[in-house]
């Protein structure tokens, strides 16, 4: 079943979880480690971590990819990764301060605040979606699937509600559905699209998510031979995080409704690192679904905002051309797009507050690692 192959993820999630907490020694005992002990083994224990976390998430089903469930393991192996990759730089903040070490690291972290604003649009992209529950409760409390008939007055009631559902989920300069066209009114388009132009409450409405992607990948290079051997390989794990912090970032951009997203963004060099294969795999199939048809006006590839897309407007169909009091097949066909409403807004109601702390915890993690890595930056032991 294609729940079963995202949930045997947590295993492997479990077992890294435990390596790295067998990997997070006190830095005090480091000191009394042989040169090229345990700090080089972590450097490159950690190349093989990230590729094992991605190829379990590239491994997920092709209806699994995108899906609420998804992105929260994604979240969950960056905020792994970045665990690790904080001690790594704990335990060699001998090298941080050396060229080019200094440089590579500070760029990271030029990259890390970037993202921060990323991870306040998103979040407030989760709440807009959040906010759509209300249109949605509307919907089930109008056509309750357990009534054994319909009225006019829930059928209006529950129109409306869709329509206004409908304008939330496409992008308004580009949405030509004639159901909703044809049923806009009381100001509905104005309202949707300054509700389009602004998701993000926390940053201008000048500001792009785009760009901020553009910003974060503009000058991610494979380090070179030199740079590594100077670092004892820790240029590569800095290339690593640059990399995730990208794709990631990317991929939360591409699922939940964001100021000026776009999908842009190249990972070809990748292929030289274990991991590089699972993540340029994964960055190809949500191209692919972006490039849909059917997804092409969507404010986000989330997978529950397709399914809430497709109930959405066959609902709206179906009560379009009901004149009069539904009976027998009517009702029936409106009770399971009902249901399957139902089902949308069951998981979104679980599954986005979860995410939304996800989102928050990789906020705090980046600020903290920054915190700390800069110390070590400035003040070396």
């Amino acid at each position: 079943m294609p729940s079963m192959e995202l949930h045997s993820s947590s295993a492997t999630f479990a077992s890294f979880s435990r390596s790295l907490l067998s990997f997070q020694r006190d830095p005090d005992d480091l000191q009394q480690e042989p040169a090229g002990g345990i700090q080089e083994q972590g450097i490159d224990a950690f190349q093989l971590h990230v590729a094992d976390l991605f190829a379990e998430l590239s491994s997920a089903g092709g209806d699994n990819i995108l899906s609420l469930l998804w992105i929260r393991k994604l979240l969950d192996a960056f905020l792994f990764c970045q665990e690790e990759f904080r001690f790594i730089l704990l335990n060699n903040r001998h090298l941080l301060s050396r060229s080019p070490m200094d440089r590579l690291i500070s760029d990271f972290y030029d990259r890390s605040v970037k993202a921060l604003d990323l991870c306040n649009a998103i979040r407030d992209g989760i709440e807009q979606v959040r906010q759509w529950e209300k249109h949605m409760e509307i919907v089930l409390i109008a056509l309750d699937p357990r009534q054994s008939f319909i009225t006019q007055g829930q059928i209006r009631r529950a129109e409306k509600a869709l329509i206004d559902l409908a304008l939330f989920i496409h992008d308004e300069k580009e949405s030509s559905s004639v159901l909703v066209q044809r049923n806009r009114s009381f100001c509905r388009q104005q309202r949707a699209a300054a509700h389009c132009r602004s998701f993000s409450w926390s940053v201008s409405r000048s500001w792009s998510a785009t760009k901020q992607l553009q910003a974060i990948g503009n000058n991610i290079y494979v380090p070179r031979s030199h740079e590594v051997v100077a670092t004892s390989g820790l240029a590569n794990s800095v290339f690593t995080m640059n990399s995730l912090l990208h794709f990631v970032m990317w991929v939360l951009v591409a699922a939940i409704p964001c100021q000026d997203r776009g999908l842009q963004a190249h990972f070809s060099i990748l292929k030289s690192f274990p991991w590089g294969s699972s993540v340029i795999s994964l960055h190809e199939r949500i191209m692919e679904e972006s490039k849909k048809r059917e997804r092409k006006k969507s404010v986000g590839l989330l997978k529950e905002i397709h399914q809430l897309e497709k109930c959405t407007r066959r609902l709206l169909q179906l009560t379009e051309s009901v004149d009069q009091l539904p009976e027998g097949k009517e009702v029936e066909m409106i009770r399971q797009e009902v249901l399957g409403l139902g089902d949308v807004y069951n998981s979104m109601n679980e599954e986005l507050i979860l995410l939304e702390r996800q989102v928050r915890d990789v906020f705090h993690e980046i600020v903290r690692s920054r915190i700390e890595g800069l110390d070590c930056l400035h003040k070396p032991e």
